[in-house]
């Protein structure tokens, strides 16, 4: 790349290197101090990025428009970083910690997504020329230099990429149905961007009125699914039936997860709330009996926070006549296809026998 800069612009450069030190030391306190303010607020992003700008791309600008800057202190981008968010409404809550955490010179800030040009999709982040404050680095010659901060989706990240690389934004002057067809795209991908942003406050809303539903006991009219399962839990439906088998051997319960259960759950025609709370109320009873049944023959002292759950399971494939192949099928369910479960179901099966709920023959059959 053969740029010719003239006495001016080799005296910004000159100063450019001169002050290369300092620009790398505000480069990474400012990304630091950046990745810590977003973790406080439990803000997650896509990723963060982070540059000083090379001699070659600064020389390219000063040899376009060097003219206009007085010293190397009027370029306000030679530290960059840029935040890359999953959603639009992200980008605002960020900006807010943003405010907060840097000086932000707002006469030469822009927000670029209010310019509303039909291809400016890839361009459309917020800019904000900052400061690093005293309370970070106390440096004037550090707090003193400007840098730039962009805040954007991802889907504009990948947007501005694809224009970059494809020369959009280049020096030759495209053909008007090639300009047209990145206008399309570009209108489409800023739609996929706000129904993203839009279905995730949605799903908030929903899972909002699940939970309130649950709360209240309107359990009729919840589906039952991974989100409202996870909000019944919540509400520790299992946990007399646990503290009644663990009495039996004076157990300790470890935590474990209910939810590969759920599958199971659902194979049984469970489709509400209402129906799992009316399966768990059928069959409690029994399954502390199939539970004691267990314990009797061992010294467990360390039981599982889903032995309620499990045993309410068994019970359940028994009284519907599964038999012994019903039984392997929640072992395979719950743990994985595994050798041992065929026996496992043989020993269960000869645990239950006697108890009340198998004295039907009919539920004896394999």
């Amino acid at each position: 790349m053969n740029i010719q800069l003239d006495a001016h612009g080799q005296e910004l450069m000159a100063q450019f290197r001169e002050r290369l030190p300092l620009l790398q030391q505000l480069e990474q306190e400012a990304f630091n101090y950046l990745t810590r303010s977003l973790q406080q607020q439990g803000i997650y992003v896509t990723g963060i990025e982070h540059r000083v700008k090379t001699e070659e791309s600064l020389a390219g600008k000063l040899e376009l428009k060097g003219s206009k800057y007085r010293s190397i202190d009027d370029i306000t981008d030679l530290v960059g970083l840029r935040i890359i968010t999953f959603y639009t409404d992200d980008v605002d809550k960020i900006a807010a910690i943003v405010k907060n955490a840097f000086d932000v010179d707002w006469q030469n800030s822009v927000d670029k997504r209010k310019l509303h040009q039909l291809t400016s999709f890839g361009y459309n982040s917020l800019h904000y020329i900052c400061k690093l404050p005293k309370t970070v680095v106390d440096n004037p010659a550090i707090n003193n230099i400007r840098f730039e901060l962009q805040m954007r989706t991802a889907l504009q990240h990948v947007w501005s990429t694809i224009e970059h690389d494809t020369g959009y934004k280049g020096s030759v002057q495209l053909p008007k149905e090639y300009r047209r067809q990145f206008g399309r795209l570009a209108g489409m991908l800023e739609l996929i961007d706000d129904e993203f942003s839009r279905l995730r406050t949605t799903l908030s809303e929903y899972r909002r009125q699940v939970q309130a539903l649950v709360k209240s006991g309107k359990l009729e009219e919840v589906p039952l699914s991974e989100e409202t399962f996870r909000s019944f839990v919540e509400l520790q439906p299992f946990e007399r039936l646990n503290q009644r088998i663990a009495a039996v051997n004076q157990a300790e319960i470890i935590p474990a997860s209910p939810m590969p259960f759920l599958s199971l759950l659902k194979s049984f025609q469970i489709e509400t709330l209402k129906d799992l709370e009316d399966f768990i109320a059928e069959n409690a009873e029994d399954a502390y009996q199939l539970a004691v049944s267990q314990l009797a023959v061992t010294d467990l002292d360390i039981l599982s926070e889903n032995v309620g759950l499990q045993n309410l399971c068994f019970v359940h494939v028994l009284k519907n006549g599964g038999g012994c192949p019903g039984v392997k099928k929640v072992y395979d369910k719950i743990y994985g296809k595994q050798e041992g479960n065929a026996v496992l179901a043989e020993m269960l099966m000869k645990q239950a026998a006697n108890l009340p709920f198998m004295q039907n023959s009919s539920l004896l059959n394999d």
